[in-house]
């Protein structure tokens, strides 16, 4: 099983935009402007305090080889220096933890808002949107693409601020000792410069893929977590390791190129450093010994050297990082960009009202891709309280067409009433509050069973919660359990069984009391016992409420006040039971393949 969808990021995943990815970041930061205007002033306290210790070591220096000339050191000036010297490190020191803790604060708040943006983009999201991509890529994105820009931008942002300030100090102080020798250390500076973005150009791409990669692997665990049953039962474990692997594989052989590219930029950047101390170091002595320079003012631009060429160094080896953090930036972005589901429309904020639960489907168009109808020009009509069952093969538009009711996707042609009103013009959430849904893949949350039947419902009673269960004829397992209603169900949902599940999340949809009922196979996971309790309760609770039935075991949908047949994307037939039966159309021989074989079987001779 793979979860590799059409949404997902493609294998030759690049950066489609390094700069204007790089400057959306930035402006996330800029939100934040007090931290911001913190680590600036704390990056130059820290910057003022490292340019003037050479110069200060320098004249130092000078004291000593004067002294020694002259027959006798200045003890005092030098101790004078050399404390104001250890001074500036202490300062330094202090506000480059000031400077940590700000910007760590800073990172944080952004992760903080990033997250929140993506959970609420999340749920305005389409349900098309999750369609074309695995829940785990979702996640990773959400999750590890966040932190990995978050870790970034705590660990480089600090760093480049400072090598910045010092980029910019460090020449005027050399061009104060030395012109000729601060000609030579910035002649190697395009050469750095050039290598670097040599070499993080082709490392991008990597970083890109390396982010994708982790997405699929995610993917496919999340499946294989979530399935870990029907794996085993089907003997799909070696499969399952087989993909694991070749997902795992890719992850390694991105993240591998990709580390090994930008690790080439340190060597590379060091190697045209020594170049330049050697350079410096060369021509300083030469300029000293001609009597043009002091010991102390050599030993001050050496220094300066080694300030000016580790900024460098250290923001060209960040690159790797950097390109890191903007691939997930990437990743992040397009979800945050990503389509939403179409605004209700401005006459929609009034409330609908009673809900008689009159619904008709008028001349309805709709299909996930351009070229591939799925559901053309349908028209049905349910009356209020009516049971209306929808079957019809797979693949027929069944669940499509409630899910349409649902306004989970958005028609391409014709419009769905509820009494008379075009449910366009509807909020959404003021449409669903009238409709209860129960779907085919139960899904119960972490807590306990009567938070759970009471999901829809938060300010319901205890007696509230225990009539729904009791409705759907779940009341008397629920009390067998050792906490009862207060029984923590985990998100496996190990401690239940499927019909007990099915049973929990009928009847989280019966204490809503909706005026228009959806079940979407509801019974399929109840065993024979349970399905005719689950009947019996159906029938009172569908008193006086719409209800749309999707089912494909026909014996659960006999009194159904009209039996839909749909085949690709059309109504075929209608009308109740016995009628379609003597019809001897669609429904006929959906019934005769469902029910004719074990009669065949029960009439063939044993043996």
């Amino acid at each position: 099983m793979s979860t590799t969808r059409s949404g997902g990021a493609p294998a030759n995943a690049e950066a489609a935009d390094f700069r204007g990815t790089a400057l959306r970041i930035l402006r996330l930061l800029r939100t934040d402007r007090l931290r911001i205007t913190g680590v600036a002033a704390f990056a130059a306290l820290s910057a003022a305090a490292m340019l003037a210790i050479p110069l200060i070591l320098g004249q130092a220096t000078d004291r000593v080889v004067e002294g020694v000339r002259e027959g006798g050191v200045d003890y005092p000036a030098l101790a004078g220096l050399l404390g104001t010297g250890a001074a500036l490190t202490a300062v330094s020191w202090l506000v480059t933890v000031g400077m940590g803790r700000t910007i760590a604060g800073l990172a944080q708040r952004m992760a903080y808002e990033l997250r929140a943006e993506a959970d609420a983009k999340v749920a305005a999201l389409p349900l098309r949107y999750f369609d074309s991509r695995s829940r785990g890529e979702v996640l990773s994105t959400v999750t590890n693409d966040i932190d990995n820009l978050t870790q970034t931008v705590q660990q480089v942002f600090q760093r480049i601020v400072f090598s910045m300030l010092m980029l910019l100090g460090v020449p005027v102080m050399m061009l104060t000792i030395s012109p000729l020798l601060t000609a030579v250390v910035l002649l190697t500076v395009p050469l750095t410069l050039w290598a670097a973005k040599a070499i993080g150009k082709r490392a991008q791409p990597r970083f890109a893929r390396q982010w994708a990669a982790t997405g699929e692997v995610n993917g496919h665990a999340e499946e294989m977590i979530t399935g870990h049953q029907l794996v085993t039962v089907f003997g799909r474990r070696a499969g399952s390791v087989a993909t694991f692997k070749r997902h795992n594989e890719e992850l390694y052989t991105a993240s591998a190129s990709a580390q090994f590219l930008s690790g080439l930029i340190a060597p590379a950047l060091s190697f045209l450093g020594s170049v330049a101390y050697v350079l410096v170091a060369v021509i300083g002595g030469l300029r000293v010994a001609a009597g043009a320079i002091s010991i102390g003012e050599i030993q001050a631009f050496i220094q300066y050297t080694m300030q000016f060429s580790g900024p460098v160094h250290q923001m060209a080896a960040m690159s790797g990082q950097v390109q890191s953090a903007v691939a997930s930036g990437e990743r992040v972005f397009a979800l945050l960009d990503a389509e939403e589901q179409r605004p209700d429309q401005a006459a929609a904020p009034e409330a609908m009202g009673t809900v008689e639960g009159r619904v008709a489907f008028e001349d309805v168009s709709f299909r996930y891709l351009p070229d591939e109808p799925l559901i053309d020009r349908l028209s049905l009509e349910a009356e209020p309280g009516q049971t209306v069952a929808i079957v019809g093969p797979t693949g027929a538009g069944k669940t499509t067409l409630v899910n349409l009711l649902m306004r989970f996707y958005d028609l391409d042609a014709g419009r769905i009433t509820v009494d008379g009103r075009d449910i366009a013009e509807v909020e959404r959430e003021r449409l669903r509050r009238r409709i209860g849904m129960v779907l085919q893949d139960t899904w119960l949350f972490g807590g306990t069973i009567a938070e759970n039947i009471a999901y829809g419902r938060p300010e319901a009673t205890r007696d509230e919660v225990a009539a729904a269960a009791a409705a759907a004829h779940a009341d008397h397992f629920i009390r067998t359990l050792p906490d009862g209603y207060d029984t923590v169900i985990d998100t496996d949902e190990g401690a239940l069984s499927a019909g007990e599940r099915q049973l929990i999340t009928i009847a989280r949809a019966f204490l809503i009391d909706p005026s228009i009922l959806i079940l979407d196979e509801a019974t399929s996971s109840v065993d024979t016992r349970t399905e005719m309790l689950v009947q019996q309760g159906m029938v009172a609770l569908r008193q006086g409420r719409t209800s749309f039935v999707i089912a494909h075991r026909l014996s659960t949908i006999r009194d159904a006040d009209v039996i839909v047949v749909m085949e690709h994307g059309r109504v075929v037939e209608q009308g109740g039971h016995e009628e379609l039966l003597k019809a001897e159309g669609a429904y006929a021989r959906l019934y005769a393949a469902q029910f004719a074989l074990p009669e065949e079987a029960a009439e063939t001779p044993v043996g």
